[in-house]
């Protein structure tokens, strides 16, 4: 696991995937949560929402040079349209990880962008994607499927 208490969190969109997971990101306490997106208008509205829980900032994408980051999260729709929202260079610190909320047959644009810029931990949407499913499945059936194997045939399938 990745311990996101005491960590810099730059979190890009700030559409419906975005505000689903700033609560939980907050509640882990992470130094603060920086809430990028090409509207800083949308970005400011989420601060404002989330602000009583953390330390939570707005800012649009050129805001961020020469700011570094612990965990960098890509809620945007980019990745779908092939495309990378317009980061500066040098916002991974070292041992930082970059995660795509999207996934496809390869790696996104912006993981290879991450990976290029010294992330070292890099992952894709599929594996949430494949536990909100056994999530559901346990609710309507009390089992816990082993997910696993199923992340690793879809991964072989694509």
């Amino acid at each position: 696991g990745f311990e996101l208490a005491h960590k810099r969190i730059l979190l890009m969109g700030a559409g419906g995937a975005a505000r689903g997971v700033i609560l939980p990101l907050l509640a882990a306490q992470p130094s603060f949560l920086v809430i990028a997106n090409r509207s800083p208008q949308r970005a400011h509205e989420l601060k404002q929402q989330f602000q009583p829980y953390g330390i939570v900032e707005a800012s649009d994408y050129a805001q961020l040079s020469g700011m570094q980051f612990d965990l960098v999260i890509n809620a945007t729709s980019a990745s779908l349209a092939d495309q990378l929202p317009p980061l500066p260079l040098g916002i991974f610190s070292p041992k930082s990880l970059a995660y795509d909320m999207m996934y496809g047959k390869g790696e996104t644009p912006f993981l290879s962008f991450a990976r290029s810029q010294g992330a070292t931990h890099c992952a894709d949407g599929l594996g949430m994607l494949v536990e909100q499913a056994a999530a559901a499945f346990y609710f309507w059936r009390q089992v816990h499927p082993d997910t696993a194997p199923v992340i690793t045939a879809l991964r072989a399938a694509a």
